[in-house]
């Protein structure tokens, strides 16, 4: 693999609220540390802080103020940056940018500055990444879908990729995630299309596209979706929440980055803590906590595992959180019944997938018992009354939908304990 030297220094630029332009706002420089690796430190520009309008990137991690500012001790840089940096997907595009083509290469040999400037700048939320202080020069593609799929197959299959195809790819490589994915636009509207694998052992996007449908149906405040055959193969193309119009982003943060985790700590992040924070730090507290049970009971219903912190977000306005629209809601392989949640639910630390759990942690959503239930009753009917319908819509077949009710969807493991209500 080859690359250059690493960057020491990258310029934050932003779009605040109803800008249709980014503005510079600071810079991130590594700092090494005894260990031999490096921190990110950040400092705003004083352009920045003389903005009649300008906010915290994030707060409490990044405060309006001058000097460098470090990172939280168990993290190398805040999170908020990292947000907007390209995942595991995204990671493996530029590594097969900068030469590598084997699967087993390792994502870390390459710094976290290097990966913010060269992937795309149609990145999540309202922050993006250069190399000049004062001169904007945005890495966007103008790539049609059906391309964007021959390459993704490329990178995944190891076989020659087009150089121009590669930058396109490159480009659109900021979004987060281990599966195939891109930036790309179509008329006013900004998407992300998400790619079947030769791989998949199942139909992943199909199964993905139902259940975001399905999450529609139950009234989650969902991403919209729209499920598209693009040279007789599956893509689900999602349309972006924190794109406005006439250019403008609205800025967001990973549920990571709201319990200060990092990624190796994801894996202690928990729907309580996080229901926490919406108690202290979230508009609409109560509907929020609603909402956000109910994605859970959701999760359970469509046997989504892969509920992990980076698949939750809110928006950040600069001084009050928001949850965003559901997203990434995707039916897992499973074998067998018994399943646990990527998060806890209750405080005690109960992750099993199932309504049992949910009841028993419905107090510290704010719910009762009998409005708990109702979430759970009504969900669990309306997935059953529409699931042939939802089910015709995205194509699966008769042994596909086999394959995946009783199984993914509804498995009988999220009901054992779930008896009538004692009170």
């Amino acid at each position: 693999m080859t690359t250059s030297k690493a960057p020491s220094h990258a310029y934050v630029w932003s779009w605040l609220a109803g800008q249709s332009e980014p503005i510079p706002t600071g810079v991130l420089e590594a700092i090494p540390t005894p260990g031999g690796g490096h921190v990110i430190t950040f400092a705003y520009g004083r352009s920045y802080l003389s903005t009649s309008n300008a906010i915290p990137i994030y707060l409490p991690e990044l405060p309006l103020r001058r000097g460098r500012i470090e990172p939280a001790p168990d993290l190398d840089v805040a999170g908020a940056i990292r947000d907007g940096g390209p995942d595991a997907w995204g990671q493996r595009v530029i590594l097969r940018q900068l030469g590598s083509s084997g699967r087993d290469a390792d994502p870390s040999d390459v710094p976290l500055l290097d990966y913010l400037l060269r992937s795309g700048s149609d990145r999540p939320g309202s922050l993006d990444f250069q190399v000049s202080p004062s001169t904007y020069v945005p890495r966007l593609h103008n790539t049609s879908i059906e391309d964007l799929q021959r390459a993704a197959d490329a990178i995944q299959d190891g076989t020659e990729l087009d150089a121009s195809l590669a930058e396109a790819l490159t480009a659109g490589s900021s979004v987060g995630g281990a599966r195939p994915k891109a930036t790309l636009t179509d008329g006013s509207r900004h998407l992300i299309a998400k790619f079947s694998s030769p791989t998949d052992p199942y139909p992943v996007i199909k199964a993905e596209a139902a259940a975001m449908k399905l999450a529609e149906i139950v009234g989650l405040n969902v991403a919209s979706t729209e499920l598209i055959q693009v040279s007789g193969r599956d893509v689900l193309c999602v349309e972006r929440f924190d794109r406005g119009a006439g250019g403008t982003r609205r800025g967001f943060v990973s549920a990571l980055t709201i319990l200060g985790l990092n990624e190796l700590g994801g894996r202690h992040a928990t729907y309580h803590d996080l229901a926490d924070v919406v108690r202290q730090r979230f508009v609409g507290r109560t509907q929020s906590l609603k909402e956000l049970f109910s994605r859970i009971v959701f999760n359970i219903v469509v046997g989504n595992t892969d509920d992990h912190a980076r698949n939750h977000a809110a928006f950040w306005d600069g001084e009050r959180l928001e949850l965003t629209p559901a997203y990434d809601i995707c039916p897992q392989a499973r074998i067998g019944g018994e399943q646990f949640q990527a998060m806890a639910i209750a405080p005690d630390g109960a992750r099993s997938s199932q309504f049992a759990t949910c009841i028993g942690a419905a107090h510290h959503y704010e719910l009762s018992e009998s409005n708990a239930r109702a979430i759970i009753d009504r969900q669990v009917r309306l997935v059953t009354e529409h699931w042939d319908e939802v089910a015709d819509r995205v194509g699966l077949s008769g042994a596909e939908r086999r394959g995946l009710w009783g199984h993914q969807i509804l498995n009988p493991y999220a009901t054992y304990g779930y008896g009538p209500s004692t009170h």
